[in-house]
């Protein structure tokens, strides 16, 4: 044999690396090899950042700082499944910070991160990829990404999964997306229900809770609370109740059984299988304050149902909820607050509530919590809504002050439920007046500054409710409310506007408050807003239309017509048309003006004012001077100038005061033609002045007197004699047509007489109302002063008289002076007991009086027009 030659060892090829083991104790190098293109050095390095990121936050920072997460977000697509198992572990940990996933975002991992929830990958990579989403889940954009890309359809099939960390990754992803209303409804259209509803049966808790939250979003909609009654999802919660040992899980359970008591079958059902009860004690025993709370808002869902209301009635519910209020827990106070508001609507539960509830429920109005003292007045609004002895058990427990208080509180929930109760209050006197006396209005008034609209259109109505009265009127008036109602007229908000609106209609019943509305811009804030198609409503054309109803000399300028519902009372005048955009000026005012060329203003009034003057001159030479004047206009400019009378008119004529008339003329004159109430104040101001003049002169100084500043418009004498004449001969004529056309002829004969129509330009009336202006030293001429009037004149005094006796007249202003009455009257020929309507008549006072013209002839025609 030959020698064996040892054979050569064949050096290693040039081209080949010598494998290199790499022992590394910086992530700064780990998160380096993440670049390498070895999947055994890329699932390596992977692992070794996972388990560096689990150690904490810090870590993760850290990571995020040197780049990682933009390789990992490459490699959990990688084809190598190790490296991508790796990479989406480290993914799972590191998501657990903010700025990590908001980096994720930006680099829009979610469709990758969905892919991995694939069948075949591995159950730790479900478990990771799934936590990754759930982290995700936490923000809006990201919840509707997921849904975007059609995430839940993995994660719901995932549910099914046996391995519970998925499970619960997976539930809990669930119940965050659920969270979003197209969410809700795609979790039901797949189908998720079931399985979630399986996952109650879990081992572990926090599985069953998740599991429970998710169907508690989702029974929010009614479809999907029909799909859970259909997979019988109220067994499996009721069970869960009747397990004291999961009692962690009854809050949730709870909650969503109250969210499906909003469909009646849900209650049936739940009545005949005794879940109501069931409730009830929950209500009733529970220790848990969430519990407790959730109870209450299932009774409140459920006593939505009138069947409902009368078994928990039957129970005596409302006991178990007054017991509520009682606790500590301010969630335990609002559920119980709610379900009684529910409740209210069963009478005998309102009585229950009034005797036992409505005490508790007022303490709670102070409270600090803003959730308790909304709740508490929003009961108190149910408690007294159509329910007059709830209202007045507020005034005994002594409420009022704790609602007048909530009129200023932060929230508007509380003021506009404020705003109901009180509203209700006010449908009775002795409650309203008890209201006004704690100086309800002064309050609405500053609350009427708010910036919210609710809270606005509530106190407006308020405002409303109490401004039927007359000091409740003056108190809002004193307090500057009229000023800042009216800037309420040209709010934007339709019902503000609205409700603005019917407040003015409401305080403009009296003639002094709509006086004050008018000047203050209301009026023509109302015009505006009637001409615009817009803006007009019901309640401004209601609001103008009270304003002059109130105001009828205001009327009669704006309008030119009176209805026979118009009644003319003292102080009105006629101040003839003014240009559109001006005021017209106060009655004071205009006797205040110098004599002018303009129109003379036409004044009605008999009502005699008692007015506390000045003490006569101490000197007996003055006196007696002064008393045997005649009531001339130079005696009352001299009183003027010496100031006796600073508050009587300057167009009074022989009865201005006592001390400025004739004895031997006036008082002769009053006997014979006044009324007897003038007469009486006439009689009584005659002894008085007898017992002046008996009197032996007083030496020492007199005390100065304060000037009186009020204005009282002139009393008309000859106006109050006309009334009484009228009264006296007209009256009692039987028949209506009589007394009309009586009326129009003795207004004629006051007033010059019947006229020719081709002598009307004969008629020189403008002479005598010059004389008057001149005699009275004024503009404003009382119409009993007036003996020669047409057209205007007439009709005036027609309609003033025509009120004060009961004649239904209308008063209509035409052009040129012309001014005309229309009655309504039945045609004698109207068989008695048949119905007809009255016919329209015009009455002439001008050319032939008394006689009736038919509304719309061509006589009536003519009289209305030269």
């Amino acid at each position: 044999m030959g020698k064996k030659v040892k054979k050569e060892l064949e050096p290693p090829p040039k081209d080949v690396f010598d494998p290199l083991a790499i022992e590394s104790k910086k992530a700064e190098t780990a998160v380096l090899m993440l670049q390498s293109p070895e999947e055994e050095i890329l699932a390596k390095s992977c692992d070794a950042i996972y388990k560096f990121a689990r150690k904490g936050d810090e870590n993760k920072i850290t990571l995020l700082g040197l780049g990682a997460v933009e390789s990992l977000s490459r490699l959990i697509s990688h084809e190598d499944k190790i490296v991508r198992r790796n990479a989406t572990m480290v993914c799972g940990i590191m998501a657990a910070h903010g700025d990590v996933r908001r980096l994720m975002q930006k680099l829009d991992m979610m469709p990758s991160l969905i892919v991995l929830l694939a069948p075949e990958e591995e159950v730790v990579v479900h478990e990771f990829a799934s936590l990754c989403l759930a982290y995700m889940a936490n923000e809006y954009t990201n919840k509707a990404r997921i849904f975007e890309l059609n995430g839940l359809e993995p994660l719901i099939r995932l549910l099914s999964s046996p391995d519970p960390d998925v499970q619960k990754n997976c539930v809990e992803c669930v119940y965050l997306l659920a969270q979003d209303f197209q969410s809700r409804r795609a979790v039901c259209e797949q189908n998720a229900i079931p399985p979630m509803l399986e996952l109650l049966k879990s081992d572990y808790p926090v599985i069953q809770l998740l599991s429970l939250k998710a169907l508690g979003s989702i029974s929010s909609e009614a479809e999907c609370r029909l799909a859970l009654k259909e997979n019988q999802a109220l067994d499996h919660l009721l069970k869960i109740l009747e397990v004291k040992e999961l009692n962690d899980l009854h809050v949730e359970a709870l909650l969503i059984i109250a969210n499906c008591l909003e469909d009646v079958e849900t209650i049936q059902l739940l009545q005949q299988s005794g879940g109501l009860k069931k409730i009830l004690t929950f209500a009733e025993t529970s220790p848990l304050p969430d519990v407790q709370r959730n109870a209450a808002r299932a009774i409140a869902k459920s006593a939505n149902n009138a069947e409902n209301r009368k078994f928990f009635h039957e129970q005596e519910v409302e006991k178990t909820l007054v017991e509520l209020l009682g606790s500590d827990n301010n969630g335990v106070k609002v559920a119980a607050l709610q379900a009684i508001s529910v409740l209210c609507e069963n009478v005998a539960s309102k009585d229950v509530f009034s005797k036992n509830g409505i005490l508790q429920i007022i303490h709670l109005l102070t409270k600090d919590n803003a959730d308790v003292r909304e709740a508490a007045v929003f009961a108190l609004a149910n408690l007294t809504t159509g329910c007059p002895n709830n209202s007045g058990a507020l005034i005994e427990a002594n409420g009022i002050d704790a609602l007048v208080n909530l009129l200023t509180d932060n929230r508007e929930g509380v003021v506009a439920n404020t705003c109901t109760v009180l509203i209700n209050m006010a449908a009775q006197e002795s409650l309203r007046l008890a209201l006004q006396s704690n100086s309800i209005m002064q309050t609405l008034v500053a609350t009427l500054q708010s910036t919210s609209n609710l809270v606005l259109r509530k106190v407006l109505l308020t405002v409303a409710a109490f401004g039927c009265d007359a000091e409740a009127r003056a108190e809002f008036k004193n307090t500057d409310g009229l000023l800042h109602l009216v800037k309420l007229l040209s709010s934007n908000h339709d019902e503000v506007r609205r409700n603005a609106c019917w407040a003015v209609a409401v305080l403009a019943n009296d003639e002094e408050t709509a006086a004050e509305l008018y000047r203050l811009g209301a009026l023509e804030v109302l015009q505006n807003m009637n001409l615009s198609t817009s803006s007009r409503s019901n309640f401004s054309e209601l609001a103008e239309n009270k304003m002059l109803d109130n105001n009828l000399s205001l009327k009669y300028n704006q309008k030119g017509h009176l209805s026979s519902s118009n009644l003319i009372k003292d102080g009105f005048y006629d101040h003839g048309q003014i240009k559109p955009g001006t005021q017209l000026p106060s009655l004071e005012d205009l006797s205040k003006q110098m004599l002018n060329q303009n129109r003379a203003v036409i004044l009605v009034n008999t009502k005699f004012s008692e007015i506390i003057t000045p003490s006569p001159p101490p000197a007996e030479e003055k006196l007696e001077p002064n008393l045997r004047r005649s009531p001339s206009s130079h005696s009352r400019s001299a009183s003027r100038e010496k100031g006796g009378r600073s508050v009587s008119s300057p167009v009074e004529d022989k009865h201005d005061l006592p001390s400025g008339r004739s004895p031997s003329q006036s008082r002769s004159g009053l006997k014979e033609k006044s009324s007897s109430k003038v007469k009486s104040k006439v009689k009584k101001e005659e002894e008085k002045m007898k017992e002046d003049d008996e009197a032996p002169p007083v030496t020492t100084q007199p005390e100065p007197v304060p000037q009186i500043t009020q204005f009282f418009p002139p009393f008309d004498q000859e106006l109050a004699d006309y009334i009484s004449e009228v009264t006296r001969t007209i009256l009692p004529l039987p028949h209506p047509k009589e007394q009309v056309v009586a009326l129009a002829q003795f207004v004629a004969e006051k007033m010059g007489g019947p006229i020719a129509k081709d002598r009307l330009h004969d008629f020189s009336w403008e002479l005598h109302v010059s004389e008057l202006k001149y005699e009275l030293k004024c503009n404003v001429i009382p119409i009993g002063k007036i003996k020669r009037g047409i057209f205007y004149h007439r009709a005036l005094l027609y309609k003033a008289i025509a009120d004060r006796i009961g004649i239904g007249c209308s008063l209509t202003r035409g052009d040129y002076g012309r001014a005309w009455n229309d009655v309504k009257l039945l045609d004698e020929s109207t068989r008695y007991g048949t119905k007809a309507s009255p016919e329209t008549y015009l009455v002439d006072l001008m050319y032939q009086p008394g006689r009736l013209m038919k509304h719309g002839s061509v006589e009536a025609d003519h009289y209305q027009h030269i």
